[in-house]
């Protein structure tokens, strides 16, 4: 069965048929949440709603609408989603950590608020891994998420539940935030846009956990959407400095991705990383290939790109992450008090689970990086600062550099556990804080979504953000709506 036409426009477009009459906010607010009840019960991605309150604030955007005017809020009546570990206020603020089980958000996190107060309606809070570090949607207080395609697979996280409503067309957009790949993955695996952006551009403000010291500039929240054309408008919603964040930067300027020119920029094409990930898939390889072909023929000049450093991906992630003053997990899971370990691993054993298998792996081994020598974290700091300045030399008038987001499409759910460091393709752009765009490639030949990231220079958020326009403009990048089987 067909998605209903209504829920293939983007949020750009919704709001443009909003002002224009041409759709009531009601209308559009009541076909998503009959979509999300539709789709959810197989998916569990959204875990809290208030559809009633949606419903009522979309009658209230209807008078709006109907008074018409230029100073019209530029969202209004759209729906959206928001990641659970981002504060929606009165929605449960758990982060998926049992020891924060009732908990709720008092107000709107500095994202929310901005996409609130820009007209759109929030529809409920979506599932994460737990307390967002993981790259499957699973916790002990929700469960687990599927992927919109397939939901014997994985969704990707840690903002997985956002790429599921987006991806199954229950959602034009969802806020999501990203320390490893939290947007890009989950936008990868369900089949959608998404954008992490440039460190320090969007605040942080109202997410949990809270990134500690430097780590905000690691971490960051941006957007995920189901159509190319929605991500610059969400990005300058959210940008900015709130007065809270300190990593927030003061004055990010972002650029006009309608003035980005791809003839005679250089784009770098990228078919793995190597170290120890899994060797790509040959359709990731062809995907990265042709999202290449298609700026080349806007004039680009097309060139393969490696660097020796990408082999230490996972080394120069740890060590950034761990330099700029974060906590250890084991802490941060606990909420300040480290659990013991054995007698959470015994737990598990018994089916007694108070914290997922990832969660308490990645406890046990991150003490690889709290006994490292200060000097060899500084020497893989130092890697990704020259890795940094190698990528930003090179695409230093405009270019791009293209590569996988993950080696493999969707994976059955656990299997990323056997392959556990595969989620580093997303995660050194983190360490670099450069700004990088999911861009859906289409489905594979078993039938779960290809993509691509693309990555640009520090504050040119604008190109990555051109080229999957251009891309999408062309037909060669899409979000191909799953097809229901009922």
């Amino acid at each position: 069965m067909p998605i209903p036409e209504l829920l293939l426009k983007s949020a750009t477009e919704l709001a443009r048929m909003i002002r224009d009459h041409e759709v009531s906010p009601v209308e559009v607010v009541e076909a998503h949440i009959q979509r999300m009840e539709q789709v959810n019960p197989a998916l569990n991605a959204l875990v809290w709603q208030r559809f009633d309150a949606a419903r009522q604030e979309a009658k209230e955007a209807e008078v709006l609408a109907a008074r018409g005017g230029d100073d019209l809020p530029p969202l209004l009546g759209v729906p959206f989603t928001d990641k659970e570990a981002i504060a929606l206020k009165g929605a449960p603020l758990t982060s998926g950590s049992i020891y924060r089980k009732g908990m709720v958000a008092v107000e709107d996190a500095t994202a929310v608020a901005r996409v609130r107060g820009a007209g759109a309606i929030p529809l409920g809070v979506t599932n994460i891994s737990e307390m967002c570090m993981w790259m499957e949607s699973d916790n002990v207080i929700y469960g687990r998420t599927g992927n919109p395609y397939d939901p014997k697979k994985t969704c990707g996280g840690s903002s997985g539940g956002e790429g599921a409503v987006v991806g199954a067309g229950a959602s034009p957009f969802g806020v999501g935030a990203d320390i490893g790949g939290s947007i890009r993955m989950p936008a990868f695996f369900c089949g959608v846009f998404g954008h992490k952006p440039t460190g320090g551009v969007v605040p942080l403000t109202g997410h949990v956990p809270e990134p500690e010291a430097g780590a905000g500039r690691i971490s960051t929240v941006g957007p995920i959407c189901r159509r190319a054309e929605d991500l610059m408008p969400l990005l300058r919603i959210m940008a900015g400095p709130d007065g809270k964040d300190v990593c927030a930067r003061q004055d990010p300027q972002l650029g006009d991705p309608s003035m980005v020119d791809f003839a005679g920029a250089r784009v770098l094409l990228c078919d793995g990383l190597g170290g120890p990930t899994t060797r790509v898939a040959p359709e990731l390889i062809q995907a990265v290939q042709r999202a290449g072909a298609g700026l080349q023929a806007h004039g680009a000049h097309i060139e393969p790109w490696s660097s020796p450093l990408t082999t230490s991906a996972f080394q120069i992630w740890g060590a950034v992450l761990t330099l700029a003053g974060e906590s250890s997990f084991h802490s941060i899971m606990g909420e300040g008090t480290p659990p013991p370990l054995i007698r959470e691993w015994l737990n598990l054993l018994r089916g007694k689970r108070r914290h997922t298998l990832p969660a308490l792996a990645l406890a046990s081994i991150e003490k690889v990086f709290d006994n490292f020598p200060t000097w060899g974290l500084k020497k893989y700091a130092d890697q990704a600062s020259e890795l940094r300045g190698e990528i930003e030399a090179l695409l230093d008038g405009g270019g791009v550099l293209i590569l996988p987001t993950h080696p493999r499409p969707a994976p059955p759910h656990d299997a990323p556990l056997f392959r556990p460091l595969d989620w580093v393709y997303t995660g050194l752009f983190n360490a670099m804080e450069l700004p990088v765009t999911a861009v859906p490639m289409g489905l594979s030949s078993s039938g779960v979504p290809l993509g691509v990231q693309i990555v640009g220079p520090r504050l040119r958020d604008h190109q990555t953000i051109a080229a999957a326009l251009t891309l999408e403009r062309d037909g060669i990048a899409r979000w191909d709506p799953p097809v229901d089987q009922n």
